[in-house]
């Protein structure tokens, strides 16, 4: 098994998170109370998610979210697992969640040092924080990494939201580390069929999500 080297460079701080009307946030340790980033990208497709919501019915789209997000979250940990140079229990997993995690394995395997995985980053200059899946030397670069499930294979214009997170990731761990990274790289394990690659400089993306990010006060 491959053995992959870490280099923490960023003391761990957890961020108490609270939830105001179903939208989370999180305080910095100066008193600060920050939308996540999710929350704050949640608004990007809110009206093509309402359409698909509406045409497949709420039950099945509750169920098939519902899905989707334990699907996500066991690949996640998986990644989180392998990258960590643990054993993984297979027995903890279902079949399909280990298919979907080994097409991405190869393209894991592209990491060579890992700088932080799951770890909570904030920004004043955003005015927002988050967690970040995680941030590598990948393919030669220093990279935000994000771990994505999907059950078909995405559009690269479906996933603008993905890349808007990524580039804010990248403007928190630089104010918080002063190390600037410009890479972006989503991964996707997608249900029967290749993994995707997108890969994406935070310059292309960052100024998109201050847009959003302003508006979402207003």
């Amino acid at each position: 098994m491959k053995k992959f080297i870490h280099e923490s460079v960023l003391e761990d701080i957890e961020l108490e998170s609270i939830n105001v009307d179903g939208k989370r946030f999180y305080l910095t340790p100066d008193g600060e109370k920050y939308p996540s980033i999710t929350t704050v990208l949640s608004s990007y497709n809110k009206k093509s998610i309402y359409e698909w919501r509406k045409r497949v019915g709420d039950k099945e789209a509750n169920k098939i979210s519902t899905k989707a997000s334990r699907r996500g979250t066991k690949v996640h940990k998986l990644c989180e697992n392998y990258l960590n140079n643990l054993n993984i229990n297979l027995n903890d997993f279902t079949p399909d969640n280990i298919e979907m995690f080994n097409t991405i394995k190869p393209i894991l395997n592209e990491i060579d040092i890992v700088y932080a995985q799951e770890k909570t980053l904030f920004s004043h200059h955003l005015k927002t924080a988050g967690r970040v899946d995680c941030i590598a030397r990948f393919m030669g670069k220093k990279t935000v990494i994000d771990f994505k499930t999907s059950s078909k294979p995405k559009r690269k214009d479906w996933i603008e939201n993905y890349f808007m997170q990524g580039a804010g990731y990248s403007v928190m761990w630089e104010e918080m580390t002063k190390i600037p990274i410009s890479n972006i790289a989503i991964i996707i394990a997608v249900d029967g069929e290749e993994p995707q690659l997108f890969m994406e400089k935070r310059d292309n993306w960052i100024e998109k999500f201050i847009e959003l990010r302003e508006n979402y006060d207003h």
